[in-house]
Order: structure tokens, then C-alpha cells, then sequence
């Protein structure tokens, strides 16, 4: 800590890779400044500035960790996190970002669809299979087998398109390779496409500088993961959905809970 005249700075160490930023703030000199160092110049030291100079760690997954060389930071959600080093590779980490954002926008839908539909199963509002047991559904207006087939052509067709855009950015977005819709889709950059099919509310249309929605959209979708691999294991443990377990562990919280619905699974 360095103390000058009228101003005060303050120096911290950073622990890694660090930003530093700068403000000024007034202040009024302290009484020991004002009648015992410089007392004719009280006036004079009113008008001065601190100046605080402080570096501001980078949030990494694993507080005082240092991320590795080619996670600087850049990317949304990035906090360092590759402990088996799959990332080094700038082409390899270009394809696990966009296979990441991917999965993350599927688990998204899933989980808002299992919680909807198990949540109209549970109140009887609706007469809906548990999730787990949708795809073994019979529909009348079609058979299993042409319903899988429109899947995988419809699916198909967009992951190539996805694919293509990935390896030729912007491709993809001129007159013709996507069916003439190409204006309703407006592609924004790889990953993140536009227009009113994709984007209705006309957020972020500055994808470059979106950093916060990325960020937001890219947590949220991490989380939906997580949420996922929950409702994976509570169907297997408990065979039935999610709103049933909330309601079960509402109906008793202190002995329905994941550490008593596991010992009755062992038993």
C-alpha cells in the first residue's frame, strides 16, 4: 500500500490471469491530514481524488486454479474447466463449444417438457404417459416406424445444414441451400441463428457483442444438464416422474429425501 499526498492507491496482487479496472471516488481528507500534515492546504485536499487501483481475479470452476493457456477468457461460460485437456486443439475446441451449446439447448427443451407433461399427468388434467414411456406411445395418425422415419430425415436434414454452416460460416445463409428461408432465419453467427423463427423477440442481434445473453443462455443450459442426469436417475431409482417425487417429498420432507429413497432402492 503506497499513501501519497491528497490520493491513496492501493495495490493488490492478483492470483492469476487478472483485469485490472480503476476508480475514482471524492473523499474528504481525514482530520489526522487536515490539522496535523498539511493544514493550509485543507481546502486544497477536499477536491482531491483516491484513486483505488485493485486487480480483480478471473472466476475460474476451482477458486486460486489457473486455466489453462487456451481458455484466456474469451468464450461464453468459460471458467477454465478442462481437466483432461480436451480443449488444446483450437479446431477440436471450436467443435466441443458448439456440441456443448447444442446438448445444452436439448437438455433445456427436455427438462421443460418432462416438468409440463408430468406436471398435467400428476393434476389429471390431461390422460399423458410418464415421460420414460412416451416413445412407446401408439399415435393414431401414424405408425411408429413412419413417425422415426420423418424424425431422422427432418433431424437429418438440419444437423447437416448445422454442420455445414460450422465448417463454411455464413454458408449456409445465402439464397438457395436452405429451401428459400433463408431470410426467416437470418444466421447470426455459427450456433446462433436469427430471424423470426429463431430469435422472435429480436434479442441480441448483435451477436458479437452478446456476451451477457451467451453467458446466461450457456449457464442456464449447464444447469438443464444436471437437471437431466437427476431426472435419468430418479426414473430408474424410483419409476415414476419428477412431479411424483416433488410431491412425495412434500408429503413427508424430513424422511422423503434422496438419502432414504436410495437405502430403499439397495434393499
Amino acid at each position: 500500500m503506497a499513501i501519497a499526498v491528497g490520493r491513496v492507491i492501493f495495490l493488490a496482487q492478483p492470483y492469476s490471469s487478472s483485469a485490472a479496472f480503476i476508480s475514482k471516488t471524492k473523499c474528504r481528507p481525514s482530520l489526522f491530514l487536515k490539522n496535523s500534515i498539511f493544514p493550509a492546504k485543507s481546502r486544497i485536499t477536499q477536491r482531491n481524488y483516491r484513486t483505488t487501483v485493485r486487480a480483480q481475479e478471473r472466476p475460474t470452476w476451482l477458486p486460486g486454479l489457473d486455466p489453462p493457456p487456451y481458455l484466456d477468457g474469451t468464450l461464453a461460460g468459460d471458467f477454465g474447466f478442462d481437466p483432461l485437456g480436451l480443449g488444446e486443439n483450437p479446431e477440436s475446441l471450436k467443435w466441443y463449444v458448439q456440441a456443448e451449446l447444442v446438448h445444452a439447448r436439448f437438455a433445456m427443451a427436455a427438462v421443460a417438457g418432462i416438468l409440463l407433461t408430468d406436471l398435467l399427468r400428476v393434476t389429471g388434467i390431461s390422460n399423458l404417459p410418464v415421460w420414460y414411456e412416451a416413445g412407446a406411445v401408439k399415435f393414431k395418425f401414424a405408425n411408429t416406424q413412419t413417425l422415426f422415419l420423418v424424425q431422422l430425415i427432418l433431424m437429418g436434414f438440419v444437423e447437416t445444414k448445422r454442420y455445414m454452416d460450422f465448417k463454411n460460416p455464413g454458408s449456409q445463409a445465402r439464397d438457395g441451400p436452405f429451401l428459400g428461408i433463408e431470410a426467416s432465419l437470418e444466421g447470426l453467427e455459427p450456433g446462433y441463428p436469427g430471424g423470426p423463427l429463431f430469435n422472435p423477440l429480436g434479442l441480441a442481434k448483435d451477436i458479437k457483442n452478446a456476451h451477457e445473453w451467451k453467458l446466461k443462455e450457456i449457464k442456464n443450459g449447464r444447469l438443464a444438464m444436471v437437471a437431466m442426469l437427476g431426472i435419468f436417475v430418479q426414473a430408474y431409482v424410483t419409476h415414476v416422474g419428477p412431479i411424483d417425487n416433488l410431491v412425495e417429498h412434500l408429503s413427508n420432507p424430513w424422511h422423503r429425501t434422496i438419502v432414504q429413497t436410495l437405502a430403499n432402492s439397495g434393499s
